[in-house]
């Protein structure tokens, strides 16, 4: 079972750097001490603190409050044509960082696409190979080097295979697209949209044509969460609004970290958009 990648203190410092808030700034807000501020930032749960802050940060109290108590995962998705491989890229035992890629396929014509890499991209490989698919394509998300670091494998593996990423985020070796082009996989369709803040020109590839629609969403949402805003946080949280969460309901979310999630499960879930609970 894949983990939240985040914790509720990862959420609110996350949010402070985004906005540029001072603890002190916070704290006068919120009547709440600067020490107990400092306290939620280490990972100390205070459920009246985390209510107190919580509007002065944008963000919804009742899912912080749920995810400082661990109180909710999302459901398990079991779709055929889709197929998730969680890969460690930092075996550090006190802060582990593991990274997703996704093995998306026809089961018609049994074309595949492989979106990122993963830190080792061995499983998804040897999963090619058992499911007897043709890979056609890797679909990059983002250029941050977690995502892609074994993008050099997958070539020699297929060689034949088209590297694709968003143009203005350019990656040696891919052919680079303007995000609004479409592609296909077999019978399905690929569309993309710019979900940036969290990189330079963060890609969400969604994908038609399976039993669900799957969105492919990088580090732009996480289930409960979201990538850091480290290019901007506003654009990120903007983009997600009017990328992510204008998708069905029932759309599944594959993130570049942590579980699959949907749109339905991040409207009711996710503190960063609290105007959806």
């Amino acid at each position: 079972m894949i983990e939240l990648e985040d914790f509720f203190e990862d959420v609110i410092g996350k949010t402070l750097r985004g906005t540029g808030m001072a603890d002190g700034v916070l704290s006068f807000l919120t009547n709440v001490e600067p020490e107990t501020i400092a306290q939620l930032k280490e990972g100390e749960f205070d459920e009246a603190a985390v209510r107190a802050i919580a509007p002065s940060l944008g963000l919804d109290a009742d899912s912080l409050v749920e995810l400082a108590n661990r109180a909710w995962r999302p459901e398990a998705v079991e779709l055929d044509g889709l197929r998730q491989f969680n890969t460690v890229f930092d075996p550090d035992p006190d802060d582990m960082m593991t990274v997703n890629s996704y093995l998306i396929w026809d089961p018609q014509t049994k074309e595949a696409a492989l979106f990122d890499t993963g830190a080792d991209a061995d499983t998804a490989l040897a999963a090619v190979e058992e499911l007897g698919l043709s890979l056609k394509t890797l679909f990059i998300t983002h250029s941050h080097i977690d995502h892609i670091i074994d993008r050099e494998k997958v070539v020699a593996a297929h060689p034949g295979i088209r590297v694709l990423v968003n143009g203005k985020e350019p990656v040696a070796g891919a052919e680079r697209f303007a995000v609004g082009e479409t592609f296909s996989i077999g019978t399905l369709r690929v569309t993309t949209r710019l979900t940036w803040g969290h990189s330079p020109a963060g890609t969400t590839y969604v994908i038609n044509g399976l039993s669900r629609p799957v969105g492919v969403v990088g580090d732009a949402l996480f289930a409960q969460s979201m990538g850091g805003g480290v290019i901007s946080f506003k654009d990120a949280l903007a983009t997600n609004r009017a990328e992510i969460f204008t998708l069905e309901d029932q759309t599944v979310l594959c993130p570049g970290h942590g579980p699959m999630t949907s749109v339905a499960e991040e409207k009711a879930h996710n503190p960063f958009f609290p105007e959806f609970k």
